[in-house]
């Protein structure tokens, strides 16, 4: 096989910060899943195009795959991660946001950060001089997004018109794959029970973004209505980290929301579950639907170090 060429670094990426894909071009989003894909086509070792990067990774929360991930992807490229919590910073004891930032800038070529605030990894952005990466705040999780945007591109192709519902928590998860469904034409419905609505502003401006390019983003009540005839239905946990002391309101009010069996069988004959893990057995979703045939939650999590490594690529030039 013959080498991979590099790709030209989308000028909507290069040097820039990724909290929510929102502000970036459909066409970025294009270039990341393509380059993804030809990743995960091309057979190990991949092409050192990190070779010479540091790449630090804040995490004030536990983490498994996008830890894992992004490490696995910066070493394949050539490159090195630094992996921190706060207990290991000067941030732990009392130091500002804006100063970790500018320190962090002048040892780092980029920051991958998971937080339990996203207005914490906005400020890191606003004064860090090197691209900031969120991997996971409360209101969005980009990379997972991407994760299953490229997941769906595998098993169906063409994402544009793909129709996908969401049931559960209208949370970072979904707005995250809202962003995604517009910047590609997904039709993408949400299922939430009241109290646990998506936010209608994001909505809406999805939708529209979305219809532009034949998809249509929309929020409802009914799960069934949802998932009937739906490519793929999504879901996630119903009590992140941070929602403990709210764990029986949840799980009584997003019981009827479970991905299971029956709701399975409304989907469309070739129709996929996917769940960004870690997941809670019979609460959002049964052992037999994350572990069978229909599952594509084991190629979703895989699929976290592809997108990954392709939007690192994209954020730094070559040196």
């Amino acid at each position: 096989m013959k080498p991979l060429p590099r790709p030209p670094i989308h000028a909507s990426l290069s040097g820039r910060s990724v909290l929510t894909l929102q502000h970036h071009s459909a066409e970025s989003v294009t270039a990341v899943l393509d380059l993804a894909a030809a990743l995960k086509a091309h057979p190990r070792p991949w092409p050192k195009w990190l070779e010479g990067r540091v790449i630090g990774m804040i995490f004030e929360k536990p983490s498994t795959r996008t830890r894992v991930s992004f490490e696995t992807a910066i070493a394949r490229l050539g490159g090195r991660a630094m992996t921190m919590s706060p207990a290991d910073m000067q941030i732990g004891r009392g130091e500002t946001i804006e100063d970790t930032a500018k320190v962090l800038s002048r040892f780092l070529d980029a920051i991958v950060i998971r937080s339990g605030s996203h207005e914490r990894v906005d400020e890191l952005a606003r004064h860090a001089t090197v691209p900031v990466v969120n991997g996971l705040t409360p209101l969005h999780h980009p990379c997972q997004a991407l994760a299953d945007a490229m997941t769906l591109a595998e098993r169906f192709g063409s994402l544009t018109g793909l129709r996908v519902a969401y049931v559960g928590d209208g949370n970072n998860c979904f707005n995250s794959l809202a962003v995604l469904a517009a910047h590609t034409g997904m039709a993408l419905t949400c299922a939430s029970p009241e109290g646990y609505i998506p936010d209608p502003e994001l909505v809406a401006w999805a939708d529209a973004t979305a219809r532009a390019r034949g998809g249509s983003v929309a929020s409802i009540g009914d799960p069934l209505e949802a998932t009937r005839g739906a490519r793929a239905v999504y879901t996630d946990v119903w009590v992140s980290m941070g929602d403990e002391a709210e764990h029986h309101e949840r799980v009584a009010a997003l019981t009827p929301y479970q991905v299971n069996a029956a709701l399975m069988a409304g989907l469309a004959a070739d129709g996929i579950a996917l769940h960004p893990l870690p997941a809670h057995y019979g609460m959002e979703i049964t052992h037999d639907v994350a572990h069978g045939s229909q599952s594509a939650l084991w190629d979703e999590a895989e699929n976290r170090m592809h997108v990954q490594a392709a939007l690192l690529v994209h954020l730094l030039p070559p040196l």
